[in-house]
């Protein structure tokens, strides 16, 4: 069985962080330009173990560390299967062996026979571990949404890691979209206006309780190159899925030298859908509610040597 890899390089930079309250003025009078009702407040957390969210941890506080980890050069133009990361083996090397984990990256092909997918990290390691992540497979007729058991992915992944504490964080709830930009991009605006000289982390968690949205599931790897975005588009399956989705995000305002997706973020479901979200697609219908949380620092984890922007949206 391939192993997880056991020296790969981990760059730290910290991160600016805002006042809370600060943000969330600055989204309540930002996110109007795009939504019809806004109101974002800071508040504490809710136990995010129950329904909707069924996160493996009651919270998102603690220490926030967002993980950057291999890249999507290691998928295209080929990919590189050697890049086998452990959950256990990144909560050690930054320093805490407890942690809670939530956010996007590439399931661990070789625990899935062999199978690309789309995972959705959602697990607590170390004392009371708890997995409960998903991953969505690609099918002939669609898409399976499984239960992962694994605690190891492959190739990129994109994660706040947190002790997974109660506290206070951002309350951000939408409805009826008016403008173009996808709710997480709305919000990754509104902190580049704000913050155009910083690099300002956000990690969470959202639900999209109404409407429909396109999310992506990848395929089997592609043995021809992927060149170019357009080649990338023609190789992913691309669906429109029903709420509630309930989305796992990591992202920044702007990238300062680290070479970092600035947005990732997938969804799973109750009801058996999930995958990587792009946009909703019933904007009169929609209707979101998230709790997000401030990142101290940014951990660049096996960054590519040879990096190109295809295939990161």
């Amino acid at each position: 069985m391939m192993q997880s890899d056991s020296n790969y390089p981990c760059e730290l930079k910290e991160l600016h962080k805002p006042d809370l309250t600060a943000v969330a003025t600055a989204l309540n009078k930002g996110l109007q330009k795009n939504f019809k009702e806004v109101t974002v407040t800071v508040e504490v957390c809710p136990d995010l173990t129950k329904q909707p969210w069924t996160l493996a941890s009651p919270g998102i506080c603690g220490e926030a560390k967002l993980i950057d980890c291999g890249g999507v050069p290691y998928l295209v133009p080929l990919p590189q299967k050697e890049k086998i990361y452990n959950f256990d083996k990144i909560a050690s090397d930054i320093g805490n062996k407890d942690l809670f984990f939530i956010g996007a990256g590439a399931g661990g092909y070789h625990l899935l026979d062999g199978r690309n997918s789309e995972m959705m990290a959602n697990l607590k390691v170390g004392t009371n571990e708890n997995v409960q992540t998903h991953v969505a497979v690609d099918k002939e007729n669609g898409c399976d949404l499984l239960k992962f058991p694994g605690k190891e992915f492959a190739l990129l992944g994109n994660f706040l890691a947190t002790k997974g504490l109660p506290g206070k964080v951002l309350k951000v709830h939408v409805k009826t979209r008016t403008g173009e930009d996808n709710f997480v991009k709305s919000i990754q605006n509104i902190l580049l206006e704000s913050y155009p000289n910083e690099m300002v982390g956000l990690g969470g968690v959202f639900v999209m309780k109404t409407g429909k949205a396109q999310l992506h599931v990848m395929p089997c790897f592609s043995e021809t190159p992927l060149k170019t975005d357009e080649d990338v588009n023609n190789w992913l399956q691309f669906y429109e899925m029903s709420a509630p989705l309930i989305c796992l995000s990591v992202f920044y305002n702007q990238d300062k030298g680290m070479d970092v997706r600035v947005e990732h973020t997938h969804c799973f479901s109750h009801h058996g859908e999930g995958g990587h979200y792009h946009h909703d697609t019933t904007p009169m219908q929609v209707e979101y509610e998230g709790y997000f949380t401030i990142a101290d620092q940014l951990c660049r984890i096996d960054r590519p040597k040879h990096t190109h922007n295809i295939g990161r949206d």
